[in-house]
């Protein structure tokens, strides 16, 4: 056993087991919510609850394993919010393709992630995308989710004269909504564990018992996942009209993850003195991998989650953290009936929340640099009013480099950026 433990991290950490297993806990705790989150946004894409419930808690399990195996971090894997939105709302209800060809190009994007991380390339792109670009990207994302949220909760609705305006808060979706986002934020705020579950439940419960949803159980054996099992279809993605959609999946992931695993290592002491990550290849190896392997179960991009935050803060330091959460997401599997009893408005509560979060990335760009603040700024304001993460991603980019040509200041930027650049200003002009 203690040739496990130290294969993990022990023989460096000086971690005591009971500290990770308390940490996985904490972790699981905060991420909990993609159970129910995840199979909602992918239902509206036409997919069957049960059966993504089922996908997300094994890509979940599965996904943490393989960054507590071969990454050794602390950090947990879930299908990403961001990922599955952009998956629903813009692959196929924004153009019209069927799930399966959306889970096709998830699947195709895994593979390239793969033999990125095993390539150098990918280790450079991960080290040489501007820091403030990565703060806009993960707040523009947060700023798509909150709309979103909005927008499902009735919060927010559409209006002919000025595009969108505020709905009936008297609603009983749009105000529990706006409850549970206030009782998460207090219970955040109050520093809780599992803040995010607590409001949902909340919410949740004051929707039974006024008659406003339906509750259909606790327990049960998981649902079959053969509805979403397999069903990518290849044949359907591999054409000249989805390549851009598959460099916009291969991108933000890479985005995301960098953003993750540079703000979790920052928190948990774990970069090393020029503020790179140690043993950085097998965990983006490990992540890229569970994208494939989420796709195969039937959902959206895998990604790290920055709530492995809160793990790092109740002392988790080692791979046995995330292997903790996989072993909880296995156990989740048999709660479905009370997952697909959480109505809309509960989970529209929990993005709003995480939204919140994510925006809050924006406090780290650097303000005093007009070349490094205004792509950011432009990629986290075009998101969710192109709704489309992968096109503010693209203006983002495109602006940065314009902007460093323009000054003269052109060997300041790293030649990845004028390559991805280059790769989206084709894709506005000529798709």
């Amino acid at each position: 056993m203690s040739r496990y433990l130290n294969y993990l991290g022990y023989n460096t950490s000086g971690q005591s087991p009971k500290t990770e297993v308390l940490a996985g806990g904490t972790t699981f705790l905060a991420m909990a919510y993609i159970t129910v989150v995840n199979p909602a946004i992918l239902s509206d894409a036409g997919m069957d609850f049960g059966a993504v419930f089922v996908a997300t808690c094994l890509a979940a399990a599965v996904g943490s394993f393989l960054m507590g195996i071969l990454g050794r971090y602390p950090i947990a894997l879930a299908p990403g919010m961001g990922q599955n939105a952009f998956f629903s709302y813009v692959i196929v209800l924004g153009m019209g393709l069927p799930w399966q060809t959306a889970l096709g190009a998830v699947f195709i994007s895994g593979l390239l992630f793969v033999v990125l991380s095993v390539l150098p390339i990918r280790e450079w792109l991960f080290n040489a995308i501007p820091m403030n670009i990565k703060y806009g990207i993960s707040a523009g994302i947060g700023l798509f989710i909150g709309f979103i949220a909005l927008k499902n909760a009735g919060i927010v609705v559409d209006n002919p004269a000025t595009l969108v305006s505020l709905g009936v808060m008297a609603e009983a979706d749009a105000a529990l909504c706006f409850l549970g986002f206030v009782v998460i934020a207090v219970l955040s705020a109050r520093g809780i564990v599992g803040a995010i579950m607590i409001g949902i439940a909340l919410v949740s419960i004051v929707g039974w018992v006024g008659g406003v949803t339906e509750f259909e159980g606790v327990m049960s054996m998981p649902p079959a996942i053969a509805p979403v099992f397999w069903q990518f279809d290849l044949a359907g993605a591999l054409t000249m009209a989805l390549v851009p959609i598959i460099l916009s999946l291969l991108l933000v992931d890479v985005f995301d993850t960098a953003g993750t695993m540079v703000g979790v290592s920052h928190r948990a002491g774990m970069l090393d003195k020029a503020g790179k990550l140690p043993n950085l290849r097998p965990a983006l190896l490990a992540d890229s991998g569970a994208t494939v392997i989420g796709a195969t179960l039937g959902t959206s991009s895998t990604t790290s989650f920055i709530e492995s935050a809160s793990g790092v803060e109740a002392g988790g330091r080692t791979g046995l953290t995330a292997v903790v959460v996989a072993g909880l997401f296995l156990v989740v599997l048999f709660f479905a009936p009370l997952a697909q009893s959480v109505p809309a408005y509960a989970t529209s509560a929990a993005l709003l929340y995480v939204a919140c979060l994510m925006v809050s990335s924006l406090k780290e760009v650097d303000w005093s640099s007009i070349p490094d603040y205004v792509p950011a700024v432009i990629g986290a304001i075009a998101m969710p009013l192109s709704f489309s993460i992968a096109d503010g991603i693209g203006l983002a980019f495109i602006t940065y480099a314009l902007i460093r040509i323009g000054i003269g200041d052109f060997k300041s930027a790293d030649i990845a950026s004028y390559v991805i650049a280059g790769i989206f200003l084709l894709k506005f002009v000529l798709l």
